[in-house]
């Protein structure tokens, strides 16, 4: 019997032990050493136990993976170090020519690989200082992702506290995902209780993690599986493979099964064991990763601007399953492109329901000889988006008439009944109206999401809302909406009413008018200009200040030029654009002769200043400044790349700098041409170092690289920028 509080902190501290050691032989080993009564028994004791002594109740405690007070909204976290995608195939040969590259780079060496499962969840990132969970991001762009720590520790295979002797920082990086009789279970409970059912695990598995209310999350069958690093302070691994003796150690789930290898026929021999176990696994998995197993190799090889070198996801074939085709209807796009969907007889592929697939476009069509009626094959690309593979001819009705789109959609847009045309530079039908009311909904579906500017709020029922009640005609309308109108929005109908509320209205508008100073890239995404995505936008932020100087762009109208055959002066105009730093010289001449390659090509170039000189470009401009929106410049390229006072520097940074975040240092290295890399090597240029620096500022003493403090740093960029 216990008496007193001294008593209470033994016992309480021996159950979260026993409890935590059982969470883990049940979830992470599927070896329960106790019967579920005792586990309950336990459970029960500590949970009384902090009842009685609520002093001694700790955020850490197993007890409280129950979900705490709800969320208004997710905060966000930057990367220490970005997350980046691997390279995919679905190939066996790009996998040979993955490893023969890989050797090519290093020759005379032996480049050991390990193979391991692709998981198919949501991938997130957990930082331990000290041991205990600090946070816990999804990945989100790359550089920045959702705060979802709340959520993390509802997950009872993810420690608070690291068992063992715990590196100072410990940034560990895997997959959240939804068990697979967990899934199935839950689909039986939301079917009973009037809900939709998920379409597959993944999904499941985001949308519990994207929860604001942890409560939820905490209900849902969640696991995860970690299988790399991120920030480290305080160890040094030298291989991949001894990451997963350590995540043991330390008490973290990992893989079920990898393997190392060191030939493409070992390689292949693992993928394809790999393939015949996968099924056996809690979890779904639809591919291989191979990756180089030494760190220093790695790191010798490096990235691209997407991927690293040094790692290649092979993807399993989809599976495929036959259908019949009902009927092919026709979407309209953000900017007007018409697309064809297959409507077809539901059935389930790769784990979800399948009732519509793409087909692409009218050629697409006209190549596959789809018509209606047809029995089709169709897959999951990736086993994400259902596609027509192939039609199965031999089941052909007799009277199925083959398929012309333009009849079909009776030579006018489904949507707006608006004239329609075919690019003759492309393989699509375009609707010109640009008042189309599918494009105006969709247009700000693009233009709020969180790859554009970020208004969370502004998205599918309230974007067609806001549409339907005459609130917003063009995107620009959003900055003109009050409070009152948005809270007393109606999403539902007359009969069923359900409004849009003042939290969330307040949240909507908050979010509105953070997007006006929002990065020029993003509203370079953002307005849709044809033909300009992510990677086009950023490159055109950093060479223009404003969106008035992309408008009149002598930049662009030089590549215009350039590309220009018969243009006299076509030399002095490539000598321009190469000393801006907006091309570069090639190695190899095209059949021009031309000898540059430009940062964006004329296809680009044309689509952006007629964006910006038509009536409706010209209109978004004058009214931007009107509403007092004024994009945050991102401009780096006054001078070229080779001249940038860091340009090919690679700097290590460790310790809490007095006068910059981490984040901070980061973007100023980088904005110089500098390369920031999480570890120190020969060929590591400086280590900037602050308070309390961990064991980076040792291996750069035995290195002989050069340490920095924050105020000789700033003191050199003084004099480089001099």
């Amino acid at each position: 019997m216990i008496k007193n509080e001294a008593q209470a902190a033994r016992r309480i501290a021996q159950l979260r032990r026993e409890v935590e050691e059982h969470n883990r032989r049940y979830h992470e080993e599927a070896a329960p050493t106790i019967s579920d009564r005792k586990y309950d028994e336990l459970y029960s004791e500590l949970v009384d136990l902090e009842t009685r002594f609520p002093q001694l109740l700790t955020p850490d405690s197993p007890t409280q993976r129950v979900g705490g007070k709800p969320l208004e909204a997710f905060a966000q976290i930057a990367h220490r170090i970005p997350m980046l995608s691997l390279d995919n195939t679905y190939s066996e040969e790009e996998v040979a020519n993955f490893y023969a590259r890989v050797t090519r780079l290093l020759p005379n060496e032996k480049i050991p690989v390990v193979i391991e499962p692709k998981v198919d969840g949501v991938a997130v990132s957990l930082l331990y200082e000290n041991g205990r969970l600090r946070y816990a991001a999804t990945r989100g762009d790359g550089m920045v992702g959702d705060d979802i720590t709340q959520n993390i520790r509802t997950i009872r295979s993810v420690p608070s506290q690291l068992k063992s002797a715990a590196p100072k920082v410990f940034e560990v990086r895997g997959e959240v995902y939804m068990d697979k009789r967990g899934f199935v279970k839950l689909n039986v409970e939301r079917t009973e209780a009037g809900l939709p059912a998920f379409a597959n695990p993944r999904n499941a598995a985001a949308g519990s993690l994207k929860q604001l209310d942890s409560a939820i999350t905490a209900k849902r069958p969640l696991g995860v599986v970690f299988y790399g690093t991120g920030a480290i302070e305080g160890l040094s691994l030298e291989k991949h493979s001894a990451l997963f003796p350590l995540l043991k150690k330390l008490g973290l789930p990992a893989a079920e099964r990898w393997w190392l290898a060191d030939s493409v026929k070992e390689i292949l021999k693992a993928i394809r064991e790999l393939d015949r176990i996968r099924h056996d696994f809690p979890y779904q998995t639809d591919g291989a990763v191979v990756k180089v197993d030494a760190l220093v190799q790695r790191e010798r090889l490096g990235f691209t601007a997407k991927s690293p070198r040094w790692a290649i996801a092979y993807k399993y074939e989809a599976e495929r399953v036959e259908t019949k085709l009902h009927d092919i209807i026709v979407q309209v796009g953000r900017t007007g492109v018409l697309t064809p969907v297959a409507v077809l007889e539901p059935v389930t592929v790769s784990g979800s329901r399948v009732s519509r697939a793409t087909l692409h476009n009218e050629d697409e069509i006209k190549r596959k000889d789809i018509r209606i009626g047809d029995t089709v094959v169709i897959e999951k690309a990736g086993e994400v988006i259902p596609a027509v593979v192939e039609v199965v001819k031999s089941k052909r009705l007799r009277d199925a008439q083959p398929f012309d789109f333009f009849r079909h959609i009776r030579g006018k847009c489904p949507v707006c009944g608006g004239r329609v045309r075919r690019d003759p530079e492309f393989v699509v039908w375009r609707c010109e109206n640009i008042q189309c009311p599918a494009q105006t909904t969709r247009r700000l579906e693009f233009f709020a999401a969180r790859s554009a500017l970020d208004i969370e709020s502004v998205g599918g029922i309230v974007a067609d809302k806001l549409v339907e009640r005459g609130l917003v005609r063009e995107p620009l309308d959003l900055f003109e909406l009050k409070i009152e109108q948005l809270a007393t929005l109606n999403l539902g109908n007359e009969d069923a009413p359900r409004v849009f509320g003042e939290k969330n209205a307040t949240k909507a508008i908050r979010a509105i008018e953070r997007a006006k100073t929002f990065p020029l890239s993003r509203w370079l995404f953002a307005l849709a200009i044809p033909d300009v995505g992510k990677t086009t936008a950023m490159q055109l932020a950093h060479f223009h200040e404003t969106l008035e100087q992309v408008a009149r762009s002598q930049l662009l109208r030089d590549v215009l030029a350039y590309h220009e055959k018969n243009d006299p002066s076509r030399k002095q105009i490539a000598a321009r654009l190469v000393e801006t730093g907006f091309a570069e010289k090639s190695k190899s001449k095209n059949e021009k002769g031309s000898g540059i390659v430009t940062e964006v090509g004329p296809v680009v170039a044309k689509s952006v200043l007629e964006f910006f000189e038509s009536e409706a470009g010209k209109k978004i401009l004058h009214r931007m400044k009107q509403l007092g929106i004024r994009p945050k410049s991102e401009k780096i390229a006054a001078k070229k790349a080779a001249e940038l006072p860091l340009a090919g520097k690679t700097l290590v940074l460790t310790g809490t700098l007095p006068a910059m975040t981490r984040e901070e240092a980061s973007a100023k290295i980088e904005s110089l041409g500098g390369h920031v890399s999480g570890s120190v090597s020969k060929k590591t240029d400086y280590v900037l170092a602050g308070a309390e620096p961990g064991s980076k500022l040792e291996k750069a003493k035995q290195l002989g690289v050069r340490i920095l403090d924050e105020a000789e740093f700033r003191k050199m960029l003084r004099k480089r920028l001099a």
